[in-house]
């Protein structure tokens, strides 16, 4: 793998799931920090403030603070403080997380269209209730600027997926008949320009499990993107049309090893209608964590997407 000077890690999924630490997480995000990668833990979810996310890290056994986290809220509130004036209100529909990041940018937090805000950001509160959401129905209808922290549907918990941010912004969309004027979260820009200006990044490696925000964020910032599959994300789900990463492992342990070129891992792949056929080398890789045959399929399925070809599956590989 280039030498990327800043690792830009998506959180739920890549660190942790549920609550709990992905093995080999900590000791990986550890031993790349050690060797002098920078680093930052980026998250779409705006609910909580940044030393609260950095606390639960520590908790986890990422020892980090504040200062190496950047959340969509951070991110909405510089696109708010690039359009409006130093301490203009902004009706805030969201929680601890998107007050302390519009207050930290020196604008004024309300929660009433008759507070006289200029401007209006929503993100992810698990205990909003109506009156707020009316409040920002009124704000919106009236003409004011809207950023969302993000539109990410769903939040994951212990229970299932349960409405996010993006239930929000579909509730006020249909409310107030418009849509958000800025978003904020991946896979839009403005959250990976708030992490590049946070930690002075001149190249930057995206380290992410879902396809529609961490690789495709990274892929609208042109910039390289390494997949792990501890998230949401399965090594066939890669066949499909969309982003594609530029490197792929099975865990945040690819951070520390060099990733082969596809076309020299010893693996045959030769086409069988819309089935590619994949045969192992005689000798794996030493290095080889069970996905170069993956590696070495993706990159021909990729190359014949771009002529037209699909692909409906790898035969010789497990999924």
């Amino acid at each position: 793998m280039h030498v990327y000077d800043v690792a830009l890690f998506d959180l739920d999924g890549v660190i942790y799931v549920d609550g709990h630490a992905v093995p080999h997480a900590v000791e990986a995000v550890a031993a790349a920090h050690a060797a002098g990668q920078g680093r930052a833990f980026v998250t779409n979810n705006a609910l909580r403030p940044a030393d609260e996310v950095a606390a639960r890290l520590t908790a986890l056994g990422v020892d980090t603070d504040a200062t190496e986290v950047v959340t969509s809220a951070q991110a909405a509130a510089r696109e708010l403080a690039d359009r409006i004036d130093p301490g203009s209100r902004v009706l805030v529909c969201g929680g601890a997380g998107l007050v302390s990041a519009v207050e930290e940018r020196g604008l004024v937090a309300v929660s009433s269209a008759d507070d006289a805000p200029v401007a209006v950001t929503t993100g992810y509160d698990p205990v909003i209730d109506y009156p707020r959401l009316a409040e920002a129905a009124l704000a919106l209808r009236a003409g004011l600027p809207w950023v969302a922290s993000n539109t990410d549907a769903t939040v994951p918990t212990g229970r299932g997926q349960l409405p996010g941010a993006g239930a929000t912004v579909a509730f006020l969309e249909t409310a107030s008949g418009r849509r958000p004027d800025v978003i904020a979260g991946k896979p839009h820009p403005a959250l990976h320009r708030e992490s590049v200006l946070r930690t002075g990044s001149r190249r930057p490696l995206v380290v992410g499990d879902r396809l529609d925000t961490d690789i495709e964020g990274a892929r609208n910032a042109d910039v390289d993107s390494l997949l792990v599959l501890t998230g949401v994300t399965a090594v066939a789900d890669l066949l499909r049309p969309g982003p594609r990463p530029t490197y792929l492992a099975r865990d945040l342990r690819g951070l520390l090893v060099a990733h082969p070129d596809p076309a020299h891992t010893g693996w045959r792949i030769t086409r069988a209608g819309d089935r590619l056929l994949a045969s192992p080398p005689p000798r794996p890789r030493p290095d080889d964590d069970g996905l170069d045959g993956w590696r070495a399929a993706l990159a021909v399925a990729w190359a014949d997407a771009e002529r037209g070809t699909d692909t409906a599956e790898v035969v010789g590989l497990e999924g």
